[in-house]
């Protein structure tokens, strides 16, 4: 690779493994060292039983989701839903759905992102993944760059977050469409409304984000640090996501025979589905990207606008290996829209509980689901009927973020679709339709063809339209490339004990 496209990798992608910016680095080392911060490596994250018993003392002291420093050592999968306590779970917080629930003999495990801190949303880890190495190595200057996140909504909202318990600056840009709840949060997190920058358009507005982070890069003051590209996206969610899930897996087995048929995960911006990397490696895991029918351009080439917030498209994200997903599963907006009205409404969860018999402790677990987490369920559901899996044959997914995240989405379907009265005969349409009744329409098992159709989709993007050189574009379909991104993360753990270690040190 030319000298040029290295940098490239180092400048723009995220992918320095050593100092860049001696100067700029020893800034960070001295406003960390008077603010008393310090960082967690990712293996630590990945397994914080490890973490120094100075620091988890520390934590006695400090709330979950307080703007202070010692949080960034709750950026993990292991912190309990009930956030008055300070204890970490050996194992990573999850739900088995069984047959009650989903209607297929294979358990479907779900892991959920709402017990982490900040923001109660596994996002808050890709921020930290992707602007930690680049503070180790220089890149970023907190005495002088300001963060940018572009996202649509979540990885914003964890990128204001880490970069303020980081001493930094973060800007917010996310589609002016999302979640009025988003915006609610990034009012309390911030002290200039210009931080946060709303652009046209709702989820699948990608590109004009994209847009307006190319203007904002014009400033040098401005530091982009985009999830879609941004590589320690990817190594962060290999390295930590892909551990926790495989400790949630092992528990649920025992020393019984099941296995682990597949891993499903909403696209986005493609961070979380590379745990499933580690997934497939290990145990053999199916890798199933999940999308919004109204926008099927991993189905079908195609476009559109929907409202499951938290998987932007149109778009294929650089960060995704998509020559390793197996399969390609579609889910309406229609569905996760009703759903989440039917487990969050007086009428829906009386239905529930007379007519459908779910036990008190399934309905408790509801509010915990969000859009994306209802999308990714029941794209789980439709896996494990197409692949005909059994009681022996788990699916695990992901519950990204809780329903808190949007009453008043809640509110405004209410209002437009059923003209602000939900009865039972209207949740049972609903369960009847998207959750007993879903089917194995919209999903494809991808061939070799397939996997290089999709892949050259991401050629439009990020070769025409932002100016990647093809060169790093065209690496991507090789497996080496990125089993070679995994060793990022152990070279970062020994940069940020390095970067501590100065912190540290007497001035």
């Amino acid at each position: 690779m030319s000298s040029d496209h290295a940098s490239e990798f180092s400048n723009r992608l995220g992918l320095a493994a050593t100092v860049v910016d001696a100067a700029s680095r020893g800034r960070s080392v001295k406003r960390f060292r008077d603010l008393g911060i310090r960082l967690p490596t990712f293996g630590e994250l990945a397994r914080p039983e490890t973490i120094a018993k100075d620091i988890r003392g520390q934590l006695n002291s400090v709330r979950r989701d307080e703007a202070h420093a010692a949080n960034l050592y709750r950026v993990h999968w292991h912190n309990q839903h009930d956030r008055s306590q300070n204890e970490w779970l050996d194992v990573p917080e999850h739900v088995v759905l069984t047959k009650e629930f989903t209607g297929v003999d294979a358990p479907i495990i779900v892991a959920f992102g709402e017990p982490f801190p900040m923001i109660n949303a596994h996002k808050v880890l890709a921020a930290y993944s992707c602007l930690a190495p680049r503070v180790i190595t220089g890149q970023f200057d907190p005495t002088r760059h300001k963060a940018i996140w572009p996202s649509t909504g979540n990885y914003a909202r964890g990128g204001v977050a880490i970069s303020r318990i980081m001493a930094s600056r973060g800007v917010a840009i996310l589609p002016e469409g999302m979640s009025q709840e988003r915006f609610d949060w990034l009012d309390q997190w911030i002290s200039d409304p210009s931080d946060v920058i709303r652009t046209h358009g709702t989820e699948s507005n990608v590109k004009e984000i994209y847009d307006a982070c190319n203007e904002l890069a014009k400033d040098s003051g401005n530091f982009i640090l985009n999830q879609f590209c941004e590589f320690g996206n990817y190594i962060g969610h290999v390295k930590v996501t892909g551990t926790a899930l495989g400790r949630i897996f092992e528990h649920v087995a025992g020393s019984g025979s099941l296995s682990l048929a597949a891993f499903v995960s909403a696209t986005g911006s493609a961070g979380t589905i590379g745990a499933g990397d580690h997934l497939k490696t290990v145990y053999g895991a199916k890798i199933v990207a999940v999308e919004a029918l109204e926008c099927p351009t991993m189905l079908e080439n195609g476009y559109g606008e929907h409202n499951i917030q938290g998987i932007g498209d149109k778009h294929i994200p650089l960060i995704h290996n998509v020559m390793n997903t197996d399969i390609v599963v579609g889910i309406s907006d229609r569905a996760t829209d009703e759903l989440d009205l039917a487990f969050n409404s007086p009428n829906g969860l009386a239905y529930l509980a007379d007519r459908m018999s779910w036990s008190p402790q399934l309905i408790g677990i509801l509010e915990h689901f969000g859009f994306s987490s209802i999308c990714n369920i029941l794209a789980a559901i439709k896996t494990a009927k197409h692949l005909e899996l059994d009681e022996n044959q788990a699916v695990i997914t992901i519950a990204t973020d809780g329903a808190a995240l949007y009453p008043s989405e809640r509110a405004k379907l209410l209002a437009n679709r059923y003209h602000g009265s939900f009865d039972q005969v209207d949740a049972a349409h609903a369960v009847g339709q998207h959750l007993t009744g879903a089917d194995t329409q919209h999903l494809i098992e991808l061939t070799e063809r397939d996997r290089k159709r999709i892949f050259n989709l991401g050629y439009f993007t990020w070769v025409e339209q932002q100016g990647l050189p093809l060169e790093i574009f065209d690496a991507r379909l090789h497996q080496s490339f990125w089993t070679g991104m995994h060793s990022y993360a152990d070279d970062w753990d020994q940069m940020i004990a390095e970067f501590n270690a100065e912190v540290s040190a007497t001035s």
